[in-house]
């Protein structure tokens, strides 16, 4: 009888030691692509985790999302695939939290980034797609989740309630709203009710 091994890291939270499984390439690829519309999931780069639990590119794609894998370290499943011309913002995102800084750090360092032109914003609305769900509903061996739940945004920098027409807050559950309206970060949010 052949065993196949999935490898697990040891990691300490608190007083505590858990296992963190990282799962085989493939399975985390095909999670992370159900974020993508169906018609976008052949050709995109795709970040997972190695067996170390690093975040490495696992699918190199030309196409025109760029995926992330579910976090090993985190509850639950949460995959997203996000518009090539958001990679600087996210790519700087992820640096600034490897190095420590806190997310008000992270927002103050991105500011100054942006606004010296270091860091460069899309010039047209970009798309984000997040998918999550429940471990229960997820199985590890196909990549395949029951019961997701979709989150769409859509980044717009600098956009307005006035430039755009949308509210700041939403008044009717699943409506697009803006967020962070008139900084670098503005996105409209659109949460459709969970199922």
């Amino acid at each position: 009888m052949k065993l196949s091994l999935i490898p697990c890291l040891l990691l300490f939270t608190g007083n505590s030691l858990f296992a963190q499984t990282i799962l085989p390439a493939d399975v985390q690829i095909k999670t992370a692509l159900l974020a993508a519309p169906p018609d976008q999931r052949e050709n995109e780069t795709v970040l997972g985790y190695d067996q170390s639990g690093k975040l490495v590119t696992l699918q190199k794609g030309s196409g025109n999302l760029i995926c992330l894998c579910d976090d090993p370290k985190e509850k639950g499943i949460k995959v997203a695939c996000y518009s090539v011309k958001l990679e600087p913002f996210m790519a700087r995102g992820r640096e600034l939290i490897a190095e420590g800084k806190t997310e008000a750090q992270k927002h103050e360092i991105r500011t100054e980034e942006v606004k010296s032109g270091k860091l460069k914003m899309p010039d047209v609305p970009s798309f984000l797609y997040v998918l999550t769900g429940t471990e229960e509903n997820y199985n590890k061996t196909t990549g395949d989740l029951k019961d997701g739940n979709f989150r769409y945004v859509i980044y717009m920098p600098y956009a307005t309630a006035e430039s755009t027409g949308l509210p700041t807050k939403p008044f009717v559950p699943g409506m697009p709203w803006l967020m962070d309206p008139g900084t670098y970060g503005a996105h409209v949010m659109i949460t459709p009710p969970k199922k």
